[in-house]
């Protein structure tokens, strides 16, 4: 009787290496991580401490060089009238676009999450992504057109005779202009339809994860649904809210194209950025300057923290 032999065990180089991943998570895991945390500490971070090396240099007046010497000249030329006057002017816009898109989106949020369903719910998604499958650029020239004096608002507010409601909007000081499209309320119109949907998301996505026993249990206990939306839908919306609004609040405040191909020649952060490294070649000044959004929205996330907005996130 022959005797049953198994064959030897396979102990190749890709078996070993199966073996250790397979008993040591902790490296897998670590392997897994090791290439997106280099990219962000290296292309981000890196990024991000160039810009700050750059912003203590100065520019050469009379060579237009730049003088690779320590130095704060540029964070003491932000704080000028004129420079403070662009910042408080950018976080304003970017506050009030925010407020906007709350208002706005908030109840088409709600609807999406609660109500909505099927090919219904389906078509509001498409909705509110439609805009963001066409390029920016096409989007903001469209509203260019839709906002001149000769554009299609224009025409729908003389045909409706309302054309002196549209002109005294444009008379008013600070917000108007010759036209919309050449006025700040026109840029604010531009800006709150192009992060609208940033906002819409994030606040329907808080909602959908409340649950329908916390709804029950409050009218069960005699809260009107004026009271159940202000004590428990509100409060529970509003990670959603803060998410959103770290897009809206940052892209706005960021942004140059749009107050440069909408509206007048007032000036926000992004366009003095751009100016100042692409048109006056002052990279230095440039690069402080650019500092001065990074610092507004983290003072804006260290109060969203101090009031328990991330803590559900």
């Amino acid at each position: 009787m022959s005797s049953l032999t198994l064959p030897p065990p396979r102990n190749s180089l890709a078996d070993r290496l199966s073996t250790l991943l397979y008993t040591r998570r902790g490296l897998l895991l670590a392997l897994l991580l090791a290439p997106p945390l280099l990219w962000f500490g290296v292309i981000y971070l890196g990024s991000l401490f160039s810009l700050l090396a750059n912003s203590f240099f100065r520019l050469d007046d009379f060579t237009g060089q730049v003088v690779r010497e320590i130095g704060f000249s540029n964070f003491v030329e932000i704080f000028t009238p004129t420079n403070l006057d662009v910042a408080l002017r950018s976080t304003v816009m970017a506050i009030l676009v925010t407020v906007a898109c709350v208002v706005i989106g908030f109840p088409i949020a709600y609807y999406m999450a609660r109500y909505a369903r099927g090919p219904q719910k389906a078509l509001l998604y498409v909705a509110v992504m439609l805009p963001l499958w066409s390029s920016y650029l096409v989007r903001l020239y469209a509203w260019k057109l839709l906002l001149a004096k000769e554009g299609a608002i224009s025409w729908v507010m003389q045909s409706l005779h309302l054309q002196w409601l549209l002109d005294a909007l444009l008379s008013m000081p600070v917000v108007g202009g010759s036209s919309l499209s050449f006025s700040p309320m026109g840029t604010f119109i531009v800006f709150v339809y192009m992060w609208l949907p940033f906002m819409i998301l994030p606040i329907m996505a808080s909602i959908e994860r409340i649950p329908g026993s916390y709804l029950e249990a409050s009218a069960d206990l005699g809260a009107s649904p004026a009271q159940t939306f202000r004590q428990v839908i509100f409060p529970l919306a509003m990670p959603g809210i803060a998410a959103g609004s770290i897009f809206t609040f940052s892209l706005t405040l960021g942004d140059y194209i749009i107050p440069q191909v909408i509206g007048n020649s007032t000036l926000y952060i992004g366009q003095v950025v751009y100016r100042q490294q692409g048109v006056a070649g002052n990279l230095p000044f440039a690069a402080a300057f650019s500092l001065v959004p990074i610092v507004i929205i983290g003072v804006y996330l260290w109060l969203a923290k101090r009031k328990g907005a991330f803590d559900a996130l």
